[in-house]
């Protein structure tokens, strides 16, 4: 009970007649895309030309009384009709490459992020191999670890082919 009263004390707001259906822009777009995939078909250019066909067609030979546009008011309806098919198709495919030039922009800007860090990786790969090249000319190799040790035999030989100094000989 303390709802409704709490309504009824509310003023309210503007009113309308009649109440517009709220849609998104993503299902506006969705529908904008749709019509224009539908509308750059062969089908339905067909479609339209079979349909125009039979207008004019029907319009021209049917008797007087049968036609719903007559030929000599110049296919008026006809006229319309198609006028507002273009009027609406012009603004919906405008959305619809809108939203492909936005996905399009969003693509390259991934591209461009992904070949960003592609050459940053490189560059780290390179002085990475710049780096081991390093390490490995300072590497000892079997060959210059084979000439330290008959050196160092060789010393080892010699001091003990020397001839011992003994206390006695001093």
């Amino acid at each position: 009970m303390a709802r409704n009263q709490s309504q009824l004390e509310r003023p309210l707001g503007r009113r309308s007649l009649f109440r517009m259906p709220y849609l998104s822009q993503e299902t506006v777009g969705r529908i904008s895309e749709r019509f224009a995939r539908a509308m750059g078909t062969g089908a339905f250019l067909i479609a339209m030309t079979v349909f125009v066909a039979l207008w004019l067609t029907w319009n021209t030979l049917a008797p007087t009384g049968a036609q719903f546009d007559p030929r000599a008011l110049n296919f008026t309806l006809l006229t319309l009709i198609l006028s507002l098919q273009a009027s609406y198709a012009a603004p919906l495919i405008l959305l619809a490459q809108n939203r492909q030039d936005d996905r399009d922009r969003v693509k390259f800007e991934q591209d461009r992020q992904r070949a960003e860090q592609n050459l940053a990786d490189t560059e780290y790969l390179a002085r990475e191999v710049a780096a081991l090249r390093l390490a490995i000319e300072e590497v000892a190799t079997r060959d210059h670890v084979r000439d330290e040790v008959r050196q160092a035999m060789a010393e080892l030989l010699e001091e003990l082919n020397k001839p011992k100094r003994t206390k006695k000989t001093k």
